[in-house]
């Protein structure tokens, strides 16, 4: 276009300050999914359960979905610059504090500080982008940002391994020390200052609550679910010395989705009233008047339920069920990385054939025929050779989609609200990640409270005897499974460890079988949108849509 051609070439500083940003990002990026494959390891040292490493996992990206709104919105009025390196000291202090933890508890909290910065930095590190680069150059740095998050949330479970395997699990945290020391004192020299518009008086304070509790409700829920019981209650709630008793009429997790509900619904309220009397809104509501941005954000969200899903559950498959190590598991999923990488170095090539909508449709298709080809060949005796080549597939997926997806959602919003738009957007993507290890990790409790008992049974190993396995198994999250088999015949089981060990290990690769396919659900739903967005966007530039199959 001619505006392309006559938008002014951003300087080589430009350039070197988005590699700044872009690596800022994959730092908070890399500590969402570095965790999982040493969680089995964290699960061991200080003794986990099932839902303790799902909050480990979870909280991060529950609080990020809960504060990047309003650090969206800090961000546009305070200054970009200010807010990516205040958030830079406050995630380091996390990390120092996550590496130290002795128990559940203090690991927990740990995370919730480096998820505070983690929200001051992402909203921070897009909006900037959004104001420096233009035209074609903001396409291109689009793609780089896209890529960086794919590639830094798939490298993740192999930086996780070698740091556990070869130093401990602490390292995982403490690695972001220096990394984040040298991305505070470049940002501090080079990263450009820029800021919002001057916005309407008035701060969202309220908007800001409604949409923190709406969205941890709804993560508390689904992940405490299988635990509590999802009507009556099957277990005790202890919450700040509070406690809800089993003997309730109900259980606490109707009522969390009940407060989810009504807290949404109010910010949807809120929001359109602080809109009407010309007051600071948290959300714009008008963005999702662009269909680019409505259904550009549906696809996030459903990519990184997905994403999220598998990272989580499959550290757990490869380390408890087929007793791989650390390291080697880490390897096996390094195989999306490398996809990751492959297809985000190509992705530009395909947008210019097919449109960035295009090149997202193609992305989320191979992503859907990886995941249902990772849960057909799932057992408890799988090579872990061969499960990494639908994950290749799937990463290749990944790539395409996510390098194209960030510039498709926000191509139409204008740049004085980038700031609230791309947290908008970041909010999605975490709200995605936080449900998608809540709804793995709830899956994988409630099928295998089916799976252990009938391979048990089919192994012979019934009884009082097998109840307890399967449930301290499903409660460990297969951890118990790597016990008895470096116990051996001298272990509890006796003569009949070897027979539990492999029924096991095919019961907890029937539970990652169902985790799966509840990815591949959210996969298709986001395959779905990827259709939308594309005819949005096709109709957006006034042409027809191109054949993906020339």
């Amino acid at each position: 276009m001619s505006t392309d051609s006559a938008t002014e070439a951003p300087s080589r500083r430009d350039w070197v300050a988005l590699a700044v940003l872009s690596v800022g990002l994959g730092l908070i990026v890399l500590d969402g999914t570095i965790v999982g494959v040493a969680l089995p390891a964290i699960i061991g040292d200080l003794n986990l359960d099932l839902t303790d490493a799902q909050w480990v996992n979870s909280l991060y990206a529950v609080l990020l979905a809960a504060l990047l709104l309003s650090t969206g919105k800090l961000a546009d009025r305070w200054g970009r610059k200010l807010l990516f390196l205040i958030g830079l000291v406050v995630f380091i202090g996390g990390s120092i504090l996550a590496a130290i933890s002795d128990a559940a508890g203090s690991l927990i909290a740990a995370r919730a500080v480096q998820a505070v910065g983690a929200a001051f930095i992402m909203p921070s590190t897009l909006s900037t982008v959004n104001a420096v680069f233009r035209g074609k150059y903001r396409a291109a740095a689009f793609g780089i940002w896209g890529a960086v998050i794919s590639g830094a949330a798939a490298v993740g479970p192999l930086a996780g391994g070698a740091l556990t395997q070869w130093a401990s699990w602490h390292w995982i945290f403490l690695v972001n020390i220096p990394l984040g020391a040298v991305v505070f004192v470049a940002g501090v020299l080079i990263i450009p200052k820029t800021r919002g518009e001057r916005g309407r008086p008035g701060a969202d304070v309220d908007g800001a609550l409604l949409s923190g509790i709406g969205f941890g409700a709804l993560v508390f829920a689904v992940i405490e679910g299988p635990e509590l019981g999802w009507w009556a209650p099957t277990a005790q709630l202890h919450l700040f010395g509070w406690t809800w008793p089993e003997e309730a009429a109900i259980s606490a997790v109707p009522v969390a989705f009940a407060i989810a509900a009504v807290a949404l619904t109010l910010f949807v309220f809120w929001e359109r009233h602080r809109e009407k009397v010309k007051r600071s809104a948290l959300l714009d509501l008008n963005l999702f008047m662009l269909p680019t941005f409505s259904w550009g954000n549906l696809t996030a969200a459903m990519v990184a339920i997905g994403e999220f899903a598998i990272i989580f559950v499959l550290p757990l498959y490869l380390i408890n069920a087929l007793g791989l190590d650390v390291m080697g598991a880490g390897l096996i999923l390094a195989a999306m990385a490398l996809g990751a990488f492959l297809s985000g170095a190509s992705a530009r090539h395909l947008a210019a054939r097919f449109g960035s909508a295009g090149t997202v449709l193609i992305g989320l298709a191979l992503e859907v025929a990886g995941v249902v080809v990772l849960a057909i060949i799932v057992s408890g005796t799988t090579p872990g050779w061969i499960l990494a080549i639908p994950l290749v597939v799937y990463g290749l997926g990944l790539g395409l989609a996510s390098a194209q997806l960030t510039g498709t959602v926000l191509r139409d919003v204008p740049v004085g609200v980038s700031g609230q738009a791309s947290a908008t957007q970041s909010t999605v993507r975490q709200i995605g990640s936080a449900l998608g290890t809540a709804f793995a990790g709830a899956v994988l409790s409630i099928s295998l409270s089916f799976t252990l008992p009938e391979a048990l049974r089919t192994a012979g190993i019934s009884g009082e005897t097998a109840d307890q396995i399967a449930t301290v198994t499903r409660q460990s999250a297969g951890t118990n499974i790597a016990e008895l088999r470096a116990d051996g015949p001298s272990g509890p089981l006796g003569d009949q460890t070897a027979a539990a060990v492999e029924a096991l290990s095919s019961g907890f690769a029937d539970g990652t079988r169902w985790s799966m396919l509840v990815a591949t659900i959210f996969l298709v739903l986001g395959l779905v949108g990827a259709v939308r967005l594309r005819h949005s966007a096709t109709r957006a530039r006034g042409e027809q849509p191109q054949d993906l199959g020339d």
